[in-house]
């Protein structure tokens, strides 16, 4: 593994010699424990670290091109949405470079650009190198009663120049008091062959909804993984929907931490995969106080020797009486070669629950193709339209209308 001389980050970022000693102490903990392997229980599907070594062998943790100019527009004029309807953030390599929040009042919107909160209890070693080597860090709180007026989209870029490199994000959300936002987190990625780490950390206080919509559909041979630790308080919502398509590899991890009664956690997603692709989700779901509430569900498209992993864990404290927890996962297999892994997880500690889990994969109905094609449909006009059905129930669980459309033109179903 590549060594790293912290000089190089004085070059990009103006920090001090404590910021400095302590991301060389992240990412001493990071090479300590080296990318994730199947020695993980979390990893036992996707071993990144042999992944890692065979398509990024030259992987570089800096990269002075990084912060090379160029022009926002251009980069924007590309992005399949309609951006300049909405409220939308920038980030490219890393690096913040514009936030627009047109529609709102600013006023009830705070922008923090320090973050306080480096050192983290963890043995997780991605999150060390996130703490380690990120560029830029941006925390959202929206103010307390504030409804936001248009959705947000946040545009996470790298730039075509950067090859073989490991970026970092960083971007964190507080929701203060019965305060609501819809955020489109759109990955779209101009570069190949890097990886690209993402780090979230979401506050829900009392009566807060956060709807969150994270979206990877540009083809690009980058290796991906997010993780969100979403922590939601007393009759807050959490709802969070997941496409997942575009890039070579892609893992997501959402980690809900049901704090308070009444509070509501949902983790939709689609896994849409071609060849050769791989891709994940994991949710764990922690029920800590009583009448709380979950929902997942995760379907799956393969074909060409893709693969696709779902492990949902639901996790319900002793004290988490009355807990309502359901967790479902569905897998299309459209070729041989293909491959589904399901880990459904029930950990339970309380008895007056209703929790319930279950997984199946298998082919299109042939009857239903037969029956399409005698309507006038050839073959892959019958299965597209059987593949549209089978995501429609994923998607019209999302309740922001706006955001439903938004997905339903990126995935080009009617």
């Amino acid at each position: 593994m590549e060594s790293i001389d912290f000089r190089n980050f004085l070059k990009v970022l103006n920090l001090s010699e404590k910021n400095l000693n302590s991301r060389k102490k992240e990412f001493d903990k990071f090479i300590s424990l080296g990318f994730p392997s199947k020695k993980s229980e979390d990893w036992k599907f996707i071993d990144l670290n042999k992944i890692i070594s065979k398509k990024i062998p030259n992987l570089k943790f800096f990269n002075e091109l990084v912060n090379v100019n160029f022009h926002n527009k251009n980069y924007l004029k590309d992005i399949p949405l309609e951006i300049e309807n909405y409220n939308y953030i920038l980030s490219v390599n890393g690096f913040f470079k514009e936030v627009n929040l047109k529609y709102e009042n600013e006023d009830k919107i705070e922008l923090i650009r320090e973050n306080k909160t480096l050192s983290e209890n963890t043995n997780h070693s991605l999150t060390h190198l996130n703490n380690a080597l990120y560029f830029d860090y941006l925390k959202i709180v929206i103010k307390e009663k504030y409804i936001f007026n248009q959705p947000l989209i946040f545009i996470n870029l790298v730039s075509d120049n950067i090859e073989s490199t490991n970026i970092n994000f960083k971007f964190d959300i507080v929701m203060e008091k019965n305060s609501s936002l819809s955020l489109l987190d759109f990955n779209y990625d101009k570069s190949e062959n890097n990886f690209i780490n993402i780090s979230n950390h979401f506050i829900l206080r009392e009566n807060s909804i956060l709807k969150n919509y994270k979206i990877n559909l540009s083809n690009n041979f980058n290796l991906n993984y997010s993780i969100q630790n979403v922590d939601i308080y007393k009759n807050s919502i959490f709802e969070n929907f997941l496409i997942s398509g575009g890039s070579d590899l892609v893992k997501n991890e959402i980690i809900c931490n049901l704090k308070e009664e009444f509070s509501s956690a949902f983790v939709n997603g689609i896994i849409n995969l071609k060849k050769d692709q791989q891709h994940e989700i994991r949710s764990k779901i922690y029920h800590l106080s009583e009448n709380t509430k979950s929902y997942q569900l995760i379907k799956c498209s393969l074909k060409e020797n893709s693969k696709a992993v779902y492990q949902g864990k639901i996790f319900v404290d002793s004290s988490a009486q009355k807990t309502d927890g359901y967790q479902l996962s569905k897998a299309i297999l459209l070729n041989e070669g293909t491959e589904f892994n399901a880990k459904p997880e029930l950990e339970i500690y309380a008895d007056d629950v209703k929790c319930s889990h279950g997984s199946s994969s298998g082919n299109l109905d042939e009857n239903k193709i037969f029956y399409l094609m005698t309507r006038g449909l050839n073959m892959q006009e019958a299965k597209q339209i059987l593949l549209d059905g089978f995501y429609l129930e994923v998607i019209e669980k999302i309740t922001d209308n706006k955001i439903k459309e938004i997905i339903k033109i990126l995935m080009n179903i009617k």
